[in-house]
């Protein structure tokens, strides 16, 4: 399905992908069939917001490890810091 090069062709992959393990795996037949919209939308423009998943994750562990950071100049510098060195601990 991630091969095809259109969305028709996305389209009739993942309803094949559907009938086929709707017996085996019908809780994941029916999320599929929830998100089944967007899950095309991802065809057309063959974009993601994993990057930007990624940067709020990174932020998120940051400030897990602040303990609560009580200024926000440093919450700040330490985002940048650990932007610029992928080696800095966060």
């Amino acid at each position: 399905m991630f091969d095809a090069k259109t969305g028709t062709q996305a389209l009739v992959d993942l309803l094949d992908w559907m009938a086929t393990a709707q017996p085996l795996y019908p809780n994941s037949v029916a999320t599929v069939r929830r998100w089944f919209g967007e899950i095309l939308q991802y065809f057309e423009p063959r974009t993601t917001s994993g990057v930007v998943e990624g940067i709020n994750n990174r932020l998120k562990l940051i400030k897990r490890s602040g303990y609560g950071f009580r200024n926000f100049e440093r919450f700040k510098l330490r985002c940048l810091i650990s932007w610029h060195s992928p080696t800095a601990a966060a």
